[in-house]
Formats: structure tokens, sequence, C-alpha cells
């Protein structure tokens, strides 16, 4: 099924726990701590892959995670990294941000196996091994997985095609893909017989393109009448049009006129495209007919009109001919400025650290947020009197605890930290964790 816009969220893997572990061996009495680190979450990824042209994946799923790190391991031993989960996507699929609309990628010209970082997996927590030192050689703390990276985002796929023919229902635009390509779409005397675009690679005299027949203009598509509007974006990334006219019609000119102002309400940047005039059923009309109405159609200062019948496909090589001339002039446009790939095949941007916070207080609570403060709390286990010492360690050295006091957080207050709770304690237990 063809799907050309789809919401969905994805959920990175989880970081694993670091493990509190001492070594237990026989004639060892001391063995010392030798609990490993969890492993990372996996990341999620949008794959370009130019073998696919619908998101009909997302269709029956709306929400996607990846795989959680494994927790640390005895004698050292690290934990298991969550697999990766990569998404594949059709080439031009644009990537927004679903709540603030921003648009993330554009992939209009991106290679086919680029791969783009939707998601960070969570880092895995430390073990106690990783705390020992010459002071502290028995540590009883380790550090919990962070959790990975949430979106919700909105995908919107402009198909990517050389050539894209547009026209009235019915005026012939499946029956000329079908001839000229290897697209078989469905064909019918009847009007909104084509429901969804259609894709067709052209093989002619050692040349290729890709052709799209875009369904459903009428007059007001371009304010939802009809199916036009919903594929008008489809128009945007050819390179040009194909304007076919039924030879029956009474008024080539104004067939032609209505069609024009549909995309020109839509984005007016599609009435400077360039263009090919063709007429369409020829074998259907009288000769002496047909050319009255031609002439007249000429006379509207329309130079250059090519006549066929893709059914019999009469007239369709001198339209090849001239469609792939066209062609050889002309580059891919693309309306968003995209992400180019340049020098790497994957995406990674740096993860930036973010040492800023905002203190407040909120009814019963004292409220603290700020991206490394989170992810101190986050790793924290509060059951574990360590683990709180060595949080209210780094919290100090923030200068988080200062601020709070400075706003009156007394004894036994609660304090929230990315939907953590703790009490404060301001004379704090030492367990000689930090010295």
């Amino acid at each position: 099924m063809f799907c050309d816009e789809v919401t969905i969220k994805v959920i990175a893997g989880k970081g694993g726990d670091g493990l509190v572990s001492f070594r237990h061996q026989k004639f060892v009495p001391k063995g010392g701590p030798d609990g490993g680190d969890g492993g990372k979450g996996g990341d999620i990824y949008l794959e370009v892959d130019d073998s696919i042209n619908t998101l009909s994946l997302f269709n029956r799923y709306k929400t996607f995670q990846a795989e959680a790190g494994e927790g640390g391991k005895q004698e050292c031993r690290h934990g298991k990294s969550g697999e990766d989960l990569i998404l594949p996507i059709p080439l031009g699929t644009m990537i927004f941000d679903a709540e603030t609309n921003e648009l993330f990628w554009d992939t209009a010209e991106l290679k086919n196996g680029t791969r783009l970082l939707l998601a960070r997996g969570g880092k895995g927590g430390y073990g106690n091994a990783h705390y020992k030192t010459a002071t502290q050689q028995t540590p009883k703390v380790a550090q919990l997985g962070l959790p990975g990276e949430v979106k919700k985002i909105k995908l919107e796929l402009k198909l990517i095609a050389d050539v894209g023919l547009i026209g009235f229902p019915n005026v012939g635009k499946s029956t000329l893909i079908s001839a000229i390509s290897n697209a078989r779409p469905k064909i019918a005397n009847y009007e909104f017989t084509t429901l969804l675009p259609n894709l067709g690679t052209v093989n002619y005299k050692g040349k290729s393109f890709v052709v799209a027949d875009i369904p459903g203009l009428i007059e007001g598509a371009s304010k939802g009448k009809g199916l036009g509007y919903d594929f008008l974006k489809h128009v945007e990334r050819t390179r040009l049009l194909v304007h076919l006219i039924d030879a029956q019609s009474g008024d080539f000119e104004k067939d032609f006129q209505v069609i024009r102002k549909e995309l020109e309400k839509f984005n007016p940047t599609l009435t400077q495209y360039p263009y090919l005039l063709v007429i369409n059923k020829i074998d259907l009309v009288e000769k002496e007919n047909l050319d009255q109405k031609v002439k007249k159609f000429k006379s509207k200062g329309r130079d250059k009109v090519y006549l066929i019948s893709a059914a019999s496909k009469k007239g369709t090589g001198d339209l090849l001919d001239e469609i792939i001339l066209q062609l050889s002039k002309l580059k891919r446009r693309c309306l968003v400025k995209p992400i180019r790939e340049k020098e790497y095949k994957v995406f990674r941007p740096a993860e930036e650290i973010d040492f800023s916070y905002q203190v407040k207080r909120k009814n019963e609570y004292f409220i603290v947020e700020g991206k490394k403060v989170a992810e101190v709390v986050l790793q924290t286990n509060l059951d574990n009197p360590f683990a709180v010492e060595d949080m209210y360690f780094k919290l100090k050295k923030l200068g988080v605890l200062r601020k709070l006091e400075k706003i009156g957080v007394k004894e036994g207050d609660k304090v929230k930290v990315a939907g953590k709770v703790f009490y404060y304690q301001k004379n704090l237990p030492s367990y000689g964790f930090h010295k």
C-alpha cells in the first residue's frame, strides 16, 4: 500500500546498569571489586533505500524501540551493547520534528545506503571496578544505565522522478506510463482510476529516466478537492512536466490553464518548471477536427505541441526523443536544501555536553532542569547510600547544591530531577567514598 506521510515514535535503547560485585575466589580473601560496566543502548537510524518508494512500513507499526544494553558482568566484563535499529526510508523522504515541524533532514540528494542517526542509545553505567582507587579499594557503588532518546517524528515522502505526467483524470496518463515504461498501473475508462502515484523507469535508445504519473488533478485540487492536493507535492521533485490534454476536449487552452492555475496555487514555483504539451488520444478524433483545435491552441502561443496516441504508441517515439533532450539540459531539483553526503556515509552529529541548568521551586518540589544534572541523577540508584553520596558530590561540583540552598531548600525537602525525586540532606552521612 502506498503511503507518503506518517508520524512515528522512536525510543532508543536504554543503557545497561553497572554491577556492584567483588571477586570471590578460593585462597583470595581480598579479591577487590570486579563489577563490569553496562553496555550502551542501541541507536536508531534511518537508512536511505532507493529500492522502495513508499512509507508503508510505518503504517503497521507506529512505535519503534531499539534493544537495551546488557548489565555489567562479574570479572570486570562489559555488558553487551544493544543492537542498533535500522529503519529503511525511500529516497526523497523529509524528516520533521512532529511537535515543532522543524526539518531535520531532506534526503532528496543523499546516496543509497546513507544512514541518519535519529535517536541515541543511552550510556551504560559504570560498574564498581571503575571506582577503585588507592584510597577506596572496596567501592560499593555502580551507575545505572541512562535511558535512550525518545523522539516523535513526521516522515513526508516527495517522490523523486525525472518526469511528471500531469493533466485531468482520464486523460491517458496511466496508459502513457504503461506504454513507455515498466510500470503497469490499473487502467479504466472512468475518472480517478489512478488513486496513487505510479513510478516507472523508461529505457529508450540507451538512455533511462524515471517517470511519475501524478493522479487526481482537477479544478480546485490545490484546495483539497478531488485527490490532487495529496499528490501535488510529488510534482515538486520532478525536472520536467509532461502536460497531457485529451484530444476529445472542446478547449485545449482552457484545460491547460485550469491545471496550470492549480499548480500555481499550490506552489507558484511549479509554474516555472519546463514542460511539454502533449495531445493524447488523437486516434479518437477526426483529423480535420483535430487540426482545427490544434491550430487554435497554437494561436495562444503554444508553439510546440506533440500529438500522440498512448494506446497505440503513435507519436511516443518523438515525445521520448524530446524528453531525453530536455533532461540532458536539466538538473534534478530540490526545493528544500538537503543535507548532502560528503566525507562520511553515516550522519552521526557529535554529542554536546551541556552543563547549564535551572533551579526553581514549584509547589512542594525544588526542580532542577539540565542535561548534565539529569544524567547524574538518572545514573544514581537512590536506594544505595554509597551511590547517593557520589551523586551529592557531583551535584556539589556542578554548583547545584549551592543554588538550591540559595532559594531556600531545607533538610527533608523534595528535589525533583528528570522525574526522579529524592529528599534533600544537608548533612549527608559520609561513607568515605569521596575524601
